[in-house]
């Protein structure tokens, strides 16, 4: 072992898992992805897909663009992924007649009438509990995605 790491006081040291920021955030998302997956599964959506419901039963249609902005994936991620969602037969995916570059997702019928069968799934996840600070832990959370992101953008930006 390197005598610097060897001489580091156990709770200084920079590489230790519990002092890490991301490795709760990746512990926390397993678990999540393990509780929602068989309630999600009843519904034939993934974490993923499910995601992509939420934004359009807020507001259709959405272009790749904003959707991807809004949940922080890029389009070689979301386009597969919304490929198999057209094909399950819950999305259309259409050219936007005004900008042929920019692809329109819109909802089906079926799409539509998911919702209604998805209304249980954040109580089935809180099991009818809400901890104490809940809106505090997610207002850190979204701080937190907020910060990542501004990072990730300076990053991309850099020239190479």
């Amino acid at each position: 072992m390197n005598s610097k790491v060897a001489a580091l006081n156990r709770t200084e040291d920079p590489l230790l898992l519990d002092r890490q920021v991301c490795f709760p955030l990746y512990a926390a998302t397993n678990l999540l992805n393990r509780l929602y997956g068989p309630v999600l599964g009843e519904l034939g959506l993934t974490y993923p897909q499910y995601l992509v419901m939420l934004v359009l039963w807020e507001e259709e249609p959405q272009t790749v663009g904003a959707l991807g902005a809004r949940l922080y994936l890029d389009s070689g991620t979301l386009t597969p992924l919304l490929k198999r969602m057209e094909a399950s037969g819950i999305v259309t995916r259409t050219r936007d007649p005004s900008d042929e570059r920019r692809v329109l997702i819109s909802l089906t019928e079926q799409g539509k009438a998911l919702r209604e069968r998805a209304v249980h799934v954040p109580e089935t996840i809180s099991n009818g509990y809400q901890p104490e600070g809940i809106e505090e832990l997610r207002e850190s959370v979204r701080n937190l995605v907020s910060i990542l992101a501004q990072h990730t953008a300076r990053e991309r930006s850099r020239p190479l």
